[in-house]
């Protein structure tokens, strides 16, 4: 067993800045980061870093991250904001109070590839949290700079974020 390593990014975090302005957009990334900190902690996940408007958490298993996942989605609902969130599971070390390795290079990749308000996750963490979510197979894709093929899935939203 590895480490759950989730990322987020908000979609279309620049036109939003343009839209709202320097001082709108600060006080709107304020809420987001808010509401991302209260589900990590709430999950037991462990913020790593943050880059502009995404986050970087590492989580004790990929069922919490799944969970902490799908309450970020619904907690920024009310901001107008969609995020694509990425899962994996893979071994890092942590070295300077920062968590680096090539499983975090693909949970990083993974997110890239999510829709607005889709969470995807690779194969490794399917399987490691189990069927308590349902999942569309997304089927094997290749991941940049990386090598080889990966299986990802969606995790299916919950019934009233369906449509």
């Amino acid at each position: 067993m590895g480490t759950t390593s989730l990322f987020t990014d908000i979609v279309g975090s620049t036109e939003k800045a343009v839209e709202l302005g320097d001082g709108g957009w600060a006080d709107l990334l304020e809420r987001h980061n808010a509401i991302v900190r209260a589900q990590l902690s709430r999950f037991g996940g462990q913020e790593m870093d943050t880059s502009g408007d995404g986050f970087f958490a590492i989580f004790p298993d990929p069922a919490h991250a799944i969970d902490a996942a799908r309450s970020i989605q619904a907690g920024l609902r009310d901001l107008d904001l969609r995020v694509r969130i990425g899962i994996h599971v893979g071994d890092c070390w942590i070295a300077d109070n920062k968590c680096t390795g090539l499983a975090i290079h693909i949970g990083a990749r993974i997110a890239a590839l999510a829709q607005a308000d889709e969470i995807l996750v690779s194969e490794a963490a399917k399987t490691e949290a189990g069927p308590t979510w349902p999942v569309t197979d997304r089927g094997e894709t290749s991941l940049k700079g990386i090598p080889g093929r990966w299986h990802l899935y969606a995790v299916a939203k919950p019934p009233s974020q369906s449509g």
